[in-house]
C-alpha cells in the first residue's frame, strides 16, 4: 500500500511487546489523552505543586494545577501546608482567580461560601433563613452540615522544601514512589537548605505533554541540536556520563560532567551546531563555579513522571512543571531558585546563567521549536512511528549517553499503565 493511501486506524492498537518504535496517535488520540489525565496525573501519581518558599507566610497561596484541574496550594496559620482544589462546594464555580496572594480565608464570589485555609466550609450566607414579616423564610435544611462540604482536600507530601500532591489518598510514600535511585538524586539537589524564589518563565508550547518528558529523557539530542552545549562543553556526547532510571522506569536521572569546551573531535565532526570559533560578549555566562554538594557532576536533568522536570545544569537549578493542555498543547512553568545561604555573587550567577533556559533561553528555546515542529509531523501523519532505537531495544542504565533507552522505559511504563 503506498504512503499516500494509508489512513489512521479507527481503534489504534501498538503493535508488538517492545517500545522503540511508538506509535505517532500516542500523540494525537483523544481518547488516550484523557486517559492519560485519569492514569497519570489524577491517581497513583504524585504531581508536583510547587516550592515552599513560594508561600513563606500564613495566608500565602499559589493557584496552580495537576493534570488539568485547577489547585491551590496554601499555608495555614499553624505553619502546615495545604492543597484544595479550586472548585466551590456549592455551585462548582472556580473561585480562586489570583495566581499567588494572601489570604485569612478563600471566599467564593457568587454566593459567598467561605472557607478555612484548610478547606474546611466555615460559613454560609443566610443559612437559617432570612427574617421576614415575622418569619423566617429559606435557609439551609436542617439536616444541612458544614463539614460535608468543604473543598477536596488533596493528599500532600513535602521533601526537601519540595511540594507535591495528588488527588488520590490511597497512594504509597512520596519516598516509595520515587525509588531509592532518583530519591538520591533529588535530595542532592534539594538537601534541606532553605530555598531562595529568583523567578518565574512561563510558556505554551504546541505540542503534547508527553515529548517535554521525552525531551529530559533524551540524551541524544542536547549535543547535536544546542549550540551552547556543545560548543562550550556543557553537554556533549563524549562527556563523562550515567543515564538511570527508578525500577518501573517511569522516573529518570541524565547525570554528565562538563569536558573539554570548544574541543573538535569525531563527536563534533560534521555536527553544524558545532560552532569552534563562536564568542559570546558576557564572558558572565560562562563564570562556572563548582558547589560542594555537587559531588562530581555538573548537570543533572531529572524527570519526575508525569508532572515535573528538577533541573541543576551547573550553577542553574529550577523546577519545570508539565501542565497538559488537550492532546497538542501544554504550558510549561519554570521556577528557578537558589538557596538562602547563597553569597550575593552566586545568585547573581544563578541569574545569569538562567538566560540559557525558559522559552528564550539559548538552550531551551531549540527545544520549544523542535516539539511544535515534531507535532505538526505526528498530526500530519498520524500512522506512521517514531523511532528509539539508538544504543538497542532495551530498558536500563547506561554509562554513556549515545543511547535513547530513558524513552523506551518510559513507554514500557505508559503501555502498562494505560493497557495499550
Amino acid at each position: 500500500m503506498g504512503d499516500m493511501q494509508k489512513v489512521f486506524p479507527i481503534n489504534p492498537v501498538w503493535e508488538g511487546q517492545g517500545t522503540s518504535r511508538i506509535p505517532f496517535w500516542a500523540y494525537t488520540d483523544e481518547s488516550l489523552y484523557k486517559r492519560e489525565l485519569e492514569r497519570f496525573f489524577y491517581q497513583g501519581h504524585w504531581c508536583y505543586v510547587g516550592l515552599e518558599a513560594e508561600i513563606p507566610n500564613p495566608g500565602d497561596f499559589k493557584r496552580t494545577v495537576i493534570g488539568e484541574r485547577s489547585v491551590i496550594m496554601v499555608r495555614d496559620a499553624d505553619g502546615g501546608i495545604n492543597v484544595v482544589e479550586n472548585v466551590c462546594a456549592h455551585r462548582g464555580m472556580q473561585f480562586c482567580r489570583e495566581r499567588h496572594g494572601n489570604r485569612k480565608e478563600f471566599v467564593c464570589p457568587y454566593h459567598q461560601w467561605n472557607y478555612k485555609l484548610n478547606g474546611d466550609l466555615q460559613g454560609v450566607p443566610f443559612r437559617r433563613g432570612v427574617k421576614q414579616d415575622g418569619k423566617v423564610n429559606g435557609g439551609m435544611p436542617k439536616e444541612f452540615k458544614t463539614e460535608d462540604h468543604g473543598l477536596n482536600k488533596l493528599k500532600v507530601a513535602i521533601r526537601g522544601g519540595v511540594v507535591f500532591a495528588s488527588f488520590d489518598h490511597n497512594l504509597p510514600s512520596l519516598e516509595e514512589f520515587l525509588g531509592p535511585t532518583i530519591l538520591a538524586y533529588f535530595d542532592r539537589l534539594f538537601n534541606g537548605r532553605k530555598l531562595r524564589i529568583l523567578g518565574y518563565n512561563r510558556q505554551r508550547i504546541p505540542g503534547n505533554w508527553k515529548l517535554m518528558q521525552e525531551n529530559i529523557k533524551d540524551p541524544y539530542h542536547p549535543g547535536l541540536l544546542h549550540t551552547w552545549f556543545i560548543t562550550y562543553g556543557l553537554w556533549r556526547a563524549d562527556n563523562k556520563s550515567e543515564l538511570k532510571m527508578d525500577e518501573h522506569f517511569r522516573h529518570a536521572a541524565m547525570i554528565s560532567t562538563r569536558g573539554n569546551a570548544q574541543a573538535r573531535n569525531e563527536v563534533t565532526a560534521g555536527v553544524t551546531s558545532f560552532k569552534e570559533t563562536m564568542e559570546i560578549n558576557d564572558k558572565r555566562l560562562l563564570d562556572i563555579v563548582p558547589e560542594p554538594w555537587w559531588g562530581g557532576p555538573t548537570a543533572v536533568m531529572m524527570t519526575l513522571f508525569p508532572s515535573v522536570i528538577l533541573q541543576q545544569q551547573v550553577n542553574s537549578v529550577s523546577t519545570r512543571h508539565i501542565q497538559p493542555n488537550g492532546t497538542g498543547s501544554f504550558d510549561f512553568v519554570w521556577t528557578h531558585f537558589g538557596f538562602e545561604d547563597d553569597t550575593e555573587e552566586m545568585t547573581n550567577r544563578r541569574l545569569i546563567q538562567a538566560n540559557l533556559f525558559g522559552p528564550a533561553g539559548f538552550v531551551s528555546a531549540d527545544d520549544g521549536e523542535v516539539i511544535e515542529l515534531s507535532q505538526q509531523g505526528f498530526e500530519q501523519k498520524p500512522y506512521h512511528r517514531a523511532l528509539a532505537e539508538l544504543g538497542g531495544y532495551e530498558c536500563e542504565n547506561t554509562d554513556h549517553m549515545v543511547t535513547e533507552t530513558l524513552i523506551r522505559g518510559m513507554y514500557d511504563y505508559w503501555r502498562k499503565v494505560m493497557g495499550v
